[in-house]
């Protein structure tokens, strides 16, 4: 790998069930649960697209073919509304379609975030690339032209060439649902790693500073994942393979200016919702 390589890759892991959203997700990926009249999916690509990454890829399983049908041409809706005003409802998935190429590859067995990550291999070579996780829906600060969590980080990466993850506080006793770095401040806001553990007690975390789903990796990663033994329930963490990684050389935490709802849970979806119909619809 070129030390100066361009990012322009991005993976999707999209194979997990969405079991807390039954029984709405028995037979419709809970990636295609709207956030107003927009697919969830559809936030997390215009995310990448912003940051400059054009090749698009997901790591998908059985019955996720919507992901796919929504990022395709549907000649039959397309003609049946030409020349009406609701064709402006496809402008944005448009842009994307017409700025994007997309790849899919399918994870077999649902062994956790870095085998996931490891399955998309074959699509990412020996290049850095991004990892958005579509159940966190980051939205911009609201200043004017500022951007969203995936470009702050690719601005980064540009700087130091180095793994990157996004972070935010937390409140300390939600640690649990988190991974939880520990490091020292190098500039305002950006960590550079010395500890990571997977859903800490509140009383064993080393920080309140949360992994979030947005993640800068260089190419090694898949090394580091393909040496980390599984762990609860025989699923590889990409926090494990994330702190070997930080043990060898530099990996960063920034934190993220902006807003995260956690749209895998029900209250953050809602939250979102309501967030984005008042800021788009009213």
């Amino acid at each position: 790998m070129s030390r100066n390589a361009p990012l322009r890759k991005c993976l999707f892991p999209v194979a997990g069930y969405g079991t807390r959203f039954l029984p709405a997700t028995k037979a419709m990926p809970k990636e295609m649960l709207p956030i107003v009249n927009k697919p969830l999916i559809q936030y997390g690509v215009e995310e990448a697209l912003e940051a400059g990454l054009t090749q698009v890829g997901f790591i998908t399983g059985r019955g996720k073919r919507a992901i796919a049908d929504h990022f395709d041409t549907s000649y039959e809706l397309e003609h049946q509304i030409k020349g009406t005003s609701k064709e402006a409802h496809l402008q944005d998935i448009r842009k994307l379609m017409d700025s994007c190429d997309f790849m899919f590859i399918r994870q077999r067995e649902m062994l956790g975030l870095g085998h996931a990550i490891l399955t998309g291999e074959p699509m990412i070579g020996d290049e850095p690339f991004a990892v958005i996780l579509a159940d966190d829906l980051c939205a911009a600060p609201v200043e004017a032209k500022s951007r969203r969590a995936l470009s702050q980080l690719v601005d980064l990466y540009n700087q130091h060439h180095c793994t990157i993850i996004a972070i935010e506080e937390v409140p300390p006793e939600n640690t649990s649902s988190y991974g939880v770095i520990s490091g020292d401040e190098i500039e305002p806001g950006v960590y550079r790693i010395t500890d990571m553990v997977e859903k800490p007690a509140p009383k064993d975390a080393p920080s309140n500073l949360a992994v979030i789903g947005r993640y800068v990796l260089t190419p090694d990663i898949f090394e580091y994942i393909r040496n980390t033994p599984p762990g609860a329930n025989g699923e590889v963490q990409i926090t494990d393979a994330l702190k070997a990684m930080a043990q060898d050389k530099k990996v960063l935490a920034v934190k993220f200016k902006g807003q995260r709802f956690d749209c895998g849970s029900i209250g953050g979806f809602v939250d979102a919702t309501n967030y984005y119909y008042q800021r788009d619809f009213k």
